[in-house]
């Protein structure tokens, strides 16, 4: 069988603050209906990347392709139009509004109402927003498990809630990518399996592709396709999760040694530990 293109490629993404460069020459692809992890150490660009590819920052150097379509250029709210939707490392909801309203934000960059329908709450406005609350309420909620706290404000939540929220906007925007950038960070076990699990089934039953990043390495073997990490801005390995635990280059960069075995015990320990 014929593979498939890429749905997003990184070609060459170079980014510097002052005389300091986040992103060396980075690049990679991501295939459709695969879930692509990118890991490294702290300070290794990964955020960075992130920010780049979704288009809070512009690169120097490079091209982001999504689709086949350079999107380099493209601002951030063009780029989620297109079907790029991410999540936040640090939380960014809305805490004063309810979770209902959060999520329905997502939809906000597809809407093509104007203000003046939108303001008199008539005709197309009105269409557009019960078709959008539909979705949202008899979809988003019910697959994410939130249908309990759909009212409650985002404030009043435990964190592991607040991210599950987050990923509930995200859907929302309809994404042809869903990019998470540490989506299970600061979970106890039992939150962290359920977003496992949300993260499988958005791949599996919406079709979606899913980038992320992602610091909790039994997770990432888990979960993962295909793996992409970074060390001081640039690749130093890239491909299947076993291939990449057996890269001398990333025992390098985690463990500054060059005993595989080491590493593979050290990716498999937070596993171990919760078995």
């Amino acid at each position: 069988m014929e593979a498939q293109p890429p749905v997003l490629q990184v070609q060459g993404l170079t980014l510097a603050f002052g005389g300091v460069k986040a992103l060396n020459g980075v690049g990679f692809s991501v295939a459709p209906g695969t879930i692509t992890t990118v890991i490294g150490p702290n300070g290794a660009g990964k955020t960075s990347l992130f920010n780049t590819i979704s288009g809070f920052y512009r690169p120097s150097e490079g091209v982001v392709r999504f689709h086949g379509k350079d999107i380099s250029r493209m601002r951030a709210p063009e780029r989620a139009r297109l079907g790029l939707a991410r999540s936040f490392q640090n939380i960014a909801l809305f805490r004063g509004m309810s979770v209902l309203d959060n999520i329905k934000l997502g939809r906000h960059c597809h809407l093509k109402t104007n203000v003046l329908q939108s303001l008199m709450y008539f005709g197309a406005a009105r269409r557009e927003e019960m078709a959008l609350r539909t979705e949202v309420e008899e979809r988003i909620i019910d697959f994410l498990e939130i249908d309990h706290i759909r009212n409650a404000p985002v404030s009043a939540l435990p964190y592991g809630l607040q991210k599950r929220v987050e990923m509930a906007r995200a859907l929302a925007m309809q994404p042809a990518v869903l990019m998470l950038d540490e989506p299970v960070a600061g979970m106890n076990r039992e939150e962290t399996e359920d977003m496992a699990r949300f993260i499988l089934d958005v791949r599996e039953e919406w079709g979606v592709t899913v980038l992320m990043v992602e610091h909790d390495m039994g997770l990432v073997m888990d979960l993962s396709d295909h793996v992409v990490v970074l060390n001081f801005g640039q690749v130093i390995a890239d491909g299947t999760p076993e291939q990449v635990q057996a890269s001398p280059a990333v025992v390098q960069a985690y463990l500054g040694a060059s005993d595989v075995a080491d590493l593979r015990l050290r990716l498999r320990g937070s596993a171990a530990k919760a078995a």
